[in-house]
């Protein structure tokens, strides 16, 4: 397969996601990072971009114009990330889905529902790719979490547990900190912080690995840094589409706790636990039976996470390994529409709009319950109900 022409918007110099993505995309010599607007500075975008080797005329000072001289090139990019503040999200995803490029956009992919419901319909109207990175479903042994559950190997999925909870906002003296306040002003981050944005993570993964939808949900939210107008830790319970009762906590003020995202499933006949922190390990532990540790990179694994393995077994595997099996796998399905070919199945574990619908409609349902004293709330969007 050709190499596809890759874009970002966004991701400009001391930017946090920004290097990821970089790593990420180029990892496997599928994308030529070949156009960019990086920056909100025009002029800091065009030398960031040029210093990180694209040519000078498609290193652009911002989104329009990049759109505009994309849209003149008749080699122009195949995908485009937006990695930009959340609040322009939506129109940026929205512009270059309806001028025919695919499109990865950071999450939460919109700031509302409705939102989110205009970039699904636009995404399934022009038949290109909307995906939202959800990067950590690209681990080895997440993917091979969700092909266990999916065979049957715990049988019926009652309970699934899922936390993803660090203290890096828990001092009170960062509150005007502006990496920091900006997380917590309506104005800026919508009517959710915290679970904005780590909790939808957590649910999203839920949903992944157990191949189920969530319904309804109830939560208890707090600010326990009393000067924030947004939450910084929630506790969510919520129900799922074929039964199974959810449990999630997030909070950015457990000191203590680094990353925190992981993920239990408890079945009829086996439970399983994952830790990003630790992530070559997924334990399984069958009913009336002994505590199996499973480690990435073995023999007998399922063919998705074969897929998603990179490094041979003992060694670490990391974030950017994740979030490059995603671009793998959009690089595989844009790469078939190019050739008229049907892609590879396990390549469409990539997440999509409507899982960035999904969890948008959780965001409000979870501010809706958190004001109401935690009343159960349909978290479905109005178009899937």
């Amino acid at each position: 397969m050709a190499k596809l022409n890759w874009g970002m918007i966004g991701g400009g110099e001391g930017s946090q996601i920004g290097p990821a993505h970089r790593l990420s995309a180029g990892l496997d010599g599928l994308f030529s990072f070949v156009a960019g607007a990086l920056d909100h500075n025009p002029e800091a975008g065009r030398r960031y971009a040029q210093e990180l080797g694209v040519a000078a005329d498609r290193a652009y000072g911002d989104w329009r114009e990049m759109l505009q001289g994309e849209n003149a090139r008749e080699d122009r990019v195949d995908l485009v990330t937006v990695a930009t503040p959340n609040s322009t999200h939506f129109e940026i995803t929205k512009a270059f889905l309806e001028a025919g490029y695919h499109v990865l956009c950071e999450k939460p992919m919109t700031m509302t529902v409705e939102e989110g419901e205009d970039i699904v319909r636009i995404a399934q109207k022009s038949g290109k790719i909307c995906a939202v990175n959800y990067g950590y479903t690209g681990y080895s042994l997440v993917r091979h979490m969700r092909a266990m559950i999916a065979r049957g190997d715990l049988g019926r999925i009652r309970l699934v547990v899922t936390e993803f909870a660090h203290g890096h906002h828990a001092d009170a003296a960062d509150a005007d900190n502006p990496r920091v306040r900006w997380r917590y002003d309506p104005a800026q981050a919508g009517v959710s912080a915290q679970f904005a944005d780590c909790g939808i993570h957590a649910l999203h993964m839920a949903s992944f690995v157990t191949g189920q939808e969530v319904t309804k949900l109830s939560a208890d939210c707090a600010s326990l840094i009393e000067s924030r107008v947004l939450e910084d830790d929630a506790m969510v319970n919520f129900r799922m589409d074929a039964g199974t009762v959810g449990r999630l906590w997030t909070s950015s003020v457990a000191i203590g706790r680094q990353h925190g995202l992981s993920i239990q499933v408890f079945g009829e006949t086996g439970g399983l636990k994952w830790m990003q922190e630790q992530p070559n390990q997924l334990y399984y532990m069958p009913l009336n039976g002994r505590l199996q540790t499973i480690e990435r990179g073995e023999e007998n694994l399922s063919p998705e996470a074969d897929r998603a393995t990179r490094v041979t077994i003992g060694h670490a595997e990391g974030m950017p390994l994740a979030f490059a099996n995603i671009y793998t796998d959009l690089a595989e399905v844009i790469g078939a529409k190019k050739e008229g070919r049907s892609p590879d199945p396990a390549a469409n574990l990539y997440p999509k709009s409507e899982d960035g619908l999904r969890s948008m409609a959780a965001v409000a349902a979870v501010a809706q319950s958190g004001k109401e004293d935690g009343l159960w709330v349909d978290a479905r969007p109005p178009m899937f109900r």
